[in-house]
């Protein structure tokens, strides 16, 4: 599908929640003024923070955390398309099946203790699932994320754009237009997304989270906007390696040079930014 064939289908949207294309006019402002405010947030917090992985007083050009390397993006300049963020699992090295990394994103996020949703309703940024081999009955844990496709389905069904892909590769919900709707929950293939069914309690300023919308695994986009790795990689420096796909010299496209990965459902060529080795 082209992007003039989805903004169609966003416009013709729009005109039948309305009623009429001429109340389309005069809602579509609202929604931009939510993400003019938002940008605007995140510009403020941008310029506040600091671009250095090692120490925040004193900026650099890269650091080597637990030998993930990173580069670190000046905050006043736009997302490029240059960069595609990755993420690399070793499913054998992970010493508790993943446990740890969803711990550490229910952290990060304040996701997974709503108290007034039920067990089906929780939200669920990562999940962990066991898989059995049909033929060796060998069997190990897998955690599933969003795999931040370049051809991300979820991407293409949304309606109002809410669901979309950075230049670099993230792909995220946009809160502020996120109408509810669900259909990118259906298109996922990972079941990788969840729906905020209940009012929260426990926010995080910089992780905003709201009733009504569909949310998942952003990659830790603001922490990589301020030069940190995503919690996750962080709590698993020997499992998981966090890297530029583009750049041919970076860890993450050695690694996956020299050792290969898999990507789950490689059948249906959605080329994955999340790989996994040991499968």
């Amino acid at each position: 599908m082209t992007p003039n064939q989805i903004n169609a289908y966003r416009r013709k949207f729009m005109a039948l929640v309305t009623g009429t294309g001429t109340i389309t006019a005069a809602f579509a402002p609202h929604l931009i003024l939510h993400v003019v405010q938002a940008n605007r947030c995140v510009a403020a917090e941008q310029a506040a923070a600091s671009t250095s992985l090692s120490n925040p007083s004193s900026p650099s050009k890269s650091s080597k955390p637990s030998g993930n390397v990173m580069k670190v993006r000046p905050l006043d300049q736009p997302v490029s398309s240059q960069v595609r963020w990755g993420i690399l699992i070793d499913i054998h090295k992970l010493q508790d099946g993943g446990a740890t990394m969803l711990a550490v994103c229910q952290k990060e996020h304040g996701w997974g203790n709503d108290p007034h949703a039920n067990v089906q309703q929780q939200a669920h940024w990562i999940r962990t699932v066991q898989v059995t081999d049909k033929q060796t009955k060998h069997r190990f844990t897998l955690p599933i994320m969003c795999q931040h496709c370049e051809f991300a389905p979820c991407v293409d069904v949304c309606p109002t754009g809410a669901s979309m892909r950075r230049a670099d590769g993230i792909v995220q919900v946009n809160k502020h237009i996120c109408i509810g709707c669900r259909y990118c929950m259906m298109a996922c293939p990972y079941k990788a997304r969840s729906f905020v069914h209940e009012p929260l309690t426990d926010q995080r300023p910089y992780s905003p989270r709201g009733i009504g919308t569909v949310e998942s695994c952003n990659m830790c986009a603001r922490r990589i906007d301020h030069g940190q790795l995503p919690a996750c990689v962080e709590a698993e420096p020997d499992a998981v390696i966090f890297g530029d796909l583009n750049d041919p010299n970076s860890r993450i496209s050695q690694v996956l040079k020299e050792q290969g990965a898999q990507q789950i459902r490689a059948d249906l060529d959605l080329n994955t930014g999340v790989r996994y080795q040991g499968l």
